[in-house]
């Protein structure tokens, strides 16, 4: 069992949310780093939660105030995303930076490992920092991703990331989430209305209404050359910490033998696959966070619920 943080045993609060920012240093400057922080400070581990491509620190809302009572947690906005700068240079939305922000995160918060837990491109993300020599991850769970990224699904997201559509209002902005992110399975009402909420920002042009809330640029690197098969093997192999890794059963993204594949080789890590949803499962119900709090806590790996 993971041990109360000196706030629980204290019978204080340690669920607030927090909201922080730190600066990261890009080739045009600095840049501003919103994040979420939840749980005691003084809580004995510290869990990092990235989102995906086009999404934001609030996907793990829900999340959050499942595990703040025995985790401190971060949740950045990445560079681009959110609450965070848009850098000057689209081209400079890439790993290398996210990894510079993320090394900054951690020294930011002060501790000396990490638990990491990444959906899609944070999941990459945390496979990059897992892989280095004297890295601070000390647990790794990648929410539908993984070392091989077929060509076609590269293709899908391209389809719609970097897009800048406006909206007249939340309502027609719900209907665009409930689209595109289909594959996040059958979430509630309330929860499309969350995603929909964090997802979006008053329009400032003067043309009123709403649009996404990131910048169009993050999707340059898709139109700069055509999307390729992504071969990240040798990265895998690396990885000597415990990894979980979670499966949208329909995910495109992560295909079924990669990641029965990712069981046998480098981490060896374990699987658990979600029913009902693609690329990538929300991680926003029961049954699903359940299945984090149990392996970060005991290691222990249950199968979801088939309902």
């Amino acid at each position: 069992m993971i041990p109360p943080g000196p706030a629980q045993a204290a019978g204080g609060l340690a669920a607030a949310l927090r909201e922080r920012s730190l600066l990261g240093l890009s080739a045009q400057g600095f840049h501003k780093i919103a994040y979420s922080e939840w749980g005691d400070p003084e809580a004995p581990r510290t869990l990092i939660c990235v989102h995906g491509l086009t999404r934001n620190r609030h996907d793990f809302d829900p999340l959050c105030r499942g595990l703040s009572a025995a985790f401190r947690i971060a949740c950045p906005d990445m560079v681009g995303r959110g609450g965070s700068d848009w850098l000057k240079d689209p081209d400079g939305y890439g790993y290398p930076q996210y990894l510079s922000d993320m090394n900054a995160l951690i020294a930011r918060l002060g501790v000396e490992e990490v638990d990491w837990l990444g959906t899609s491109m944070g999941g990459l993300i945390g496979m990059m920092l897992a892989a280095q020599p004297g890295t601070p991850v000390r647990r790794l769970i990648v929410n539908d991703v993984g070392p091989f990224i077929p060509k076609a699904a590269l293709e899908r997201i391209a389809g719609y990331v970097g897009k800048d559509p406006r909206f007249p209002d939340l309502a027609a902005a719900e209907a665009y989430f409930r689209e595109v992110h289909a594959p996040f399975g059958r979430l509630s009402d309330a929860q499309w209305q969350h995603l929909t909420r964090q997802g979006v920002s008053r329009d400032e042009s003067g043309e009123g209404g709403f649009r996404l809330r990131y910048d169009p640029g993050i999707g340059k690197v898709f139109t700069d050359a055509p999307p390729e098969d992504v071969d990240l093997w040798g990265l895998w192999e690396r990885i000597a910490c415990p990894v979980l890794v979670l499966r949208g059963a329909e995910s495109d993204l992560l295909p079924a033998e990669i990641a029965q594949e990712m069981t046998r080789r480098g981490p060896r890590a374990s699987l658990v696959e979600f029913p009902d949803c693609g690329h990538a499962p929300a991680l926003m119900d029961e049954a699903q966070t359940s299945v984090v709090r149990d392996w970060l806590a005991e290691g222990k790996v249950p199968s979801p619920s088939q309902d």
